[in-house]
């Protein structure tokens, strides 16, 4: 394949690949058939988008893509028990994951719940250092014995021993992670990642899961002549934790996204009112503020800080309550960053110590902080593009969270690892998984792992390529062409938001901003201007290799956005790469 422009080697190391002839020959047959701009037609054709089907990709409709909750086992039952605690005025408990998807999931379930007038479920969610991951049976046991239901959510599909531990109360998981060959022993296991299931909606997170849920619930009420709460409102929550959660915004994901950002503009959920005021978010929200600037504060209490933090605040009614929640889940968010660049630093030395060839790049450090091995591990996966594992030891034992590439599957092995007795316990799904460890089992731990993600061919993949959808003029980069792109958005996990070229461009500024990012300014040479920014690239080899640069000639590639200041928008190009204009 003939690199795009003919690089081969960009600067940060990528070949660059063009979207192909057949790509531009279908781009070429929308723009002629239809009012569109070339540019989103390049961006539909390369997301599988037919000409006759442009119209509706550009508009779903959550109606029209909705998932029947019944297509998944145990949904009905699920939906039935959870009616029945609540018309009986049963205690339930709600046992969630300590990320945004099970703080998302829990709020869910309290929000619709404070809406029917019913009591305030018990929340409860582990400790990521003390607890783990998941439920344990000392925390079943003890829910159980208060409790007539507990509901677990975004956990619980492997929790064999701790559901058998839930006497006297009935147990319903809501969950996503890859299940065993097994069911725990619980009243209803909702999954749709249960093996038994087709996989045709493995896609979802657990708060999908928990809004489809709640879907059955409705209709079982309305079956029963009686009426739940609107769950359009509740899609704010379902958007966020789709996002977090790095799910493919394929499918119902996407509308659900798109209908949940809609949701989330109208400013009528405090808990995430605060959460985008502390974050200084100015703007209308997209799918980045949910994983860049929503999605980290929302998870730095189950990090470095309190573990219910997130959820009582995505649950919270009160805006004085949530303003002061937000604010200190803010200030956790900010020592969380302070410890992940400690232990990055570390951990990337460790890494390429041990070698960027193999199948799996992995680290372990004494008293590294659980609450940031999985971002740590998400670096070193986007720097060496291989599966990444990085482990933090305390006594005899590690607690360590992986990151995979493409085409790896990393949940399936850690399973593997776990069924053969070297790990504690470990799960997850492709792309991420987390795992315990014996201290003394670490390096043969590591070394099966390594085998059975070569036989994936992890060890095969080489640099990442990048891959671009077009070229592109500074003349032509206008607002309403990025708002029209965007109408095919949103864009994120398995549908990645459209990057273009400007090619042979000149830089006439270039600054160092905030100690690693930089900031540019490009002009074609006719008469036609480009801002652009490239976060941490004093990270990489970007920003050394265009700093100082005035006057050079460059080809930019990145992704368009709208910059907001101050009440003016303008376009900007958030930079990824660029390559010496010949």
């Amino acid at each position: 394949m003939t690199a795009f422009l003919g690089v081969e080697h960009s600067l940060t190391g990528r070949r660059w690949i063009g979207p192909g002839i057949e790509i531009d020959r279908q781009a070429e047959a929308m723009a002629q058939g239809s009012a569109l701009p070339r540019a989103l037609c390049q961006t539909l054709a390369r997301l599988g988008v037919a000409a006759d089907s442009a119209a509706a990709y550009l508009a779903p409709t959550l109606r029209d893509l909705l998932p029947d909750p019944r297509s998944l086992r145990d949904m009905e039952l699920a939906a039935a028990r959870f009616l029945q605690a609540v018309q009986r005025r049963e205690r339930i408990a709600v046992f969630a994951d300590y990320d945004v998807d099970g703080g998302a999931s829990a709020a869910l379930l309290i929000d619709w719940l404070r809406r029917m007038g019913a009591a305030a479920p018990t929340l409860y969610i582990p400790d990521r250092i003390d607890e783990g991951y998941g439920p344990n049976p000392a925390a079943m046991a003890e829910l159980s014995a208060r409790h007539d239901l507990v509901i677990c959510v975004d956990c619980g599909t492997l929790g064999h021993d701790a559901l058998g531990a839930a006497k006297g109360a009935d147990v319903i998981v809501l969950d996503h992670h890859l299940g065993a060959e097994t069911l725990p022993p619980a009243h209803a296991v909702v999954n749709p990642n249960r093996q038994d299931e087709s996989g045709d909606l493995a896609h979802l997170c657990a708060a999908a899961v928990v809004f489809l849920m709640l879907v059955e619930a409705g209709r079982q009420l309305r079956e029963a002549g009686k009426k739940g709460p609107d769950l359009m409102a509740s899609l704010d929550l379902v958007a966020l934790a789709t996002v977090a959660d790095v799910a493919p915004l394929v499918g119902v994901n996407r509308a659900f996204v798109r209908q949940g950002l809609h949701v989330m503009a109208r400013r009528e959920r405090p808990g995430l009112v605060a959460l985008a005021d502390v974050a200084r978010m100015d703007a209308t929200p997209n799918a980045y503020h949910l994983g860049f600037l929503l999605g980290p504060r929302v998870n730095a209490g189950g990090r470095i800080g309190k573990a219910d933090l997130g959820a009582r605040l995505l649950a919270c009614d009160n805006a004085s309550e949530a303003h002061a929640m937000a604010e200190r889940l803010d200030q956790l968010n900010t020592e969380r960053r302070e410890v992940e660049a400690q232990v990055r630093e570390a951990a990337i030395a460790q890494a390429e110590a041990r070698g960027r060839e193999a199948a799996l790049v992995w680290a372990a450090g004494e008293g590294w902080h659980p609450g940031v091995v999985g971002i740590v591990a998400s670096r070193l996966k986007e720097n060496l593009n291989r599966p990444a594992i990085v482990i933090g030891l305390e006594a005899d034992e590690g607690k360590g969270s992986g990151r995979s590439v493409a085409g790896v599957d990393l949940g399936a092995a850690i399973q593997r690892l776990a069924a053969e007795g070297l790990l504690i316990k470990g799960g997850g799904h492709k792309m991420a998984a987390g795992l315990t460890v014996a201290r003394d089992k670490l390096d043969a731990a590591m070394t099966r792992l390594t085998e059975l993600l070569a036989k994936q061919g992890a060890d095969r993949i080489g640099p990442a390529d990048l891959r671009l959808d077009g070229l592109l003029t500074p003349r032509a980069a206008t607002i309403e062409l990025i708002e029209q792109i965007d109408a095919a958005g949103p864009f994120g996990a398995g549908a990645p938001g459209p990057r273009f070229v400007f090619a042979d461009s000149q830089i006439t500024f270039a600054r160092q901003l905030g100690g690693s990012h930089l900031k540019l300014r490009v002009t074609d040479g006719f008469g036609a201007s480009l801002d652009a920014i490239a976060f941490g690239a004093f990270d990489t080899p970007l920003g050394p290799a265009l700093a100082g640069q005035e006057g050079g000639r460059f080809h930019l590639a990145g992704r368009l956005e709208i910059n907001t200041w101050n009440g003016r928008r303008s376009v900007q190009l958030r930079l990824d790469d660029a390559a010496p204009a010949a």
